[in-house]
């Protein structure tokens, strides 16, 4: 480090790249700065917050010369909100430079040189995209606030709305804040365990416009439920009014039980012909524009005939078993989670689909118990969780050898590693890498990787 660079002291410097975060990079001389909300071609003025040998971390405290890809934030909160790091750059550079990532990854942990990545496939509009929506909800100098964690932390910033979420939800935040109030009910404390209502979900089936209420609650009921019900019925969208007991001291949002206050257990939603329970506790995209582009695209790179027999690991409640099994002969699907294996089970039957054949378990333990009974893969479909596939998985794949493997991965560190292994010990080429921006405004990305054995 060069002894002339100290913290707290302001310094100018031109953002020249950005990182896999999202921060802005720049130089001191040979000493590189990265500073958060920043982008690159912006000139500022930067005060260093924290200085190692070769690196230091900044924070700018003056725009000099604003880069040419920087726009209007669309929210007034994009700056304390832990949900976008995006809004201030223009949408198709976030676009770029999420193909970018992917391929960067590709190449630095991947050691992938000669693999096409192609440009990133985003929304026509890029707002309130998001079906599902958690909010924290704590006591905040006295007050009841409902919002999102800032980064990097447990503080609550109060949203009433929100640039990427259904704007019903503006209506339902308004509706809860207020029962809250009126019947002084106790909001949970994280450090005590004490209190009652601890979050509030809100999912939405965007094709039908159906809503699901869930309030999460530290106890077994809601004192003057009924006039919650009451108030929230008077938005006609709601469908469905749930509680969700977690009691547990844990930071994970909810519980494993669930009782109905009104309406039906869940809510329906539709990705192209395909229709979907949405109960509490299950997962699903939360783009469901973006999903449909993104499983077409699963679709495509499968290439199926009818006459295959394809596995979809990590297969969740069967949103891409279900688009597989219209075009192939048989479909087994696997997931860990039972609840998760009963709706995909429930979901095959509301298709009509008969073709499918779901288990309960790890994929790693199930797929191979399973190929050792004879049970073998034309294809497979891999869509694990951002850890990517386990160990055991990827030998089994190797084992197998299918002719085509399609991945999907939201995480493009663990899709280099696992497309290595694939490439190198497996005997598979990647032939296509195609990013889709499920979540606009934010870091993250998804890919879909088409593999044939070689």
């Amino acid at each position: 480090m060069n002894d002339a660079i100290y913290k707290a002291q302001h310094y100018e410097i031109e953002i020249i790249d950005m990182g896999e975060g999202g921060e802005g990079i720049g130089k001191i001389q040979d000493f590189t700065v990265f500073v958060p909300k920043v982008l690159l071609g912006d000139r500022v003025e930067v005060c260093l917050t924290k200085v190692k040998k070769n690196y230091g971390f900044g924070k700018m405290v003056k725009m000099i010369t604003p880069s040419p890809y920087r726009t209007v934030e669309g929210c007034e909160k994009e700056t304390a909100c832990g949900g976008c790091q995006f809004q201030h750059l223009a949408y198709e550079k976030q676009l770029e430079w999420k193909r970018q990532k992917v391929e960067n990854c590709l190449k630095r942990i991947g050691k992938l040189e000669d693999v096409t990545v192609q440009k990133t496939l985003g929304m026509e509009t890029p707002y309130h995209y998001r079906n599902k929506a958690q909010y924290p909800i704590r006591m905040v100098e006295g007050k009841i606030e409902i919002g999102f964690f800032a980064a990097k932390s447990r503080r609550i910033v109060p949203v009433t709305k929100c640039c990427i979420q259904h704007p019903i939800n503006t209506q339902i935040i308004k509706v809860i804040k207020a029962f809250l109030n009126e019947y002084q009910i106790s909001i949970y404390d994280d450090e005590s365990h004490k209190g009652l209502v601890r979050h509030l979900m809100i999912k939405t089936g965007y094709k039908a416009q159906d809503v699901m209420v869930c309030l999460v609650i530290n106890g077994k009921k809601l004192p003057h439920s009924e006039a919650l019900v009451e108030s929230l019925k008077a938005i006609p969208e709601i469908k469905s009014i749930v509680l969700n007991h977690h009691m547990d001291k844990t930071p994970v949002i909810l519980g494993k039980e669930c009782s109905v206050l009104y309406g039906s257990e869940s809510i329906t939603e539709q990705i192209g012909d395909l229709k979907f329970k949405v109960s509490p506790l299950a997962f699903f995209q939360v783009n469901p524009i973006q999903t449909k582009v993104l499983y077409q695209k699963a679709l495509e790179y499968a290439a199926l005939t009818g006459e295959e027999i394809v596995w979809d690991a990590y297969c969740g409640i069967g949103t891409i078993s279900l688009f597989l099994a219209q075009k192939a002969k048989k479909v087994y699907g696997v997931e860990i989670i039972p609840e998760a294996i009963e709706n995909a089970r429930e979901n095959a039957k509301l298709n009509g689909l008969q073709n499918t054949e779901f288990y309960a378990g790890k994929a790693e333990e199930v797929i191979p118990d399973l190929y050792k009974k004879g049970v073998i893969a034309d294809t497979i479909v891999v869509d694990p969780p951002r850890k990517g596939c386990d160990e055991k998985l990827l030998e089994t794949l190797k084992a197998m050898a299918p002719q085509k493997i399609v991945y999907v991965s939201c995480d493009p560190a663990t899709l280099a590693r696992d497309l290595a292994y694939l490439t190198r010990e497996a005997g598979y080429k990647v032939e296509e890498v195609q990013p889709v921006d499920m979540f606009p405004h934010t870091t993250h990305v998804e890919s879909v990787v088409k593999l044939r054995k070689v």
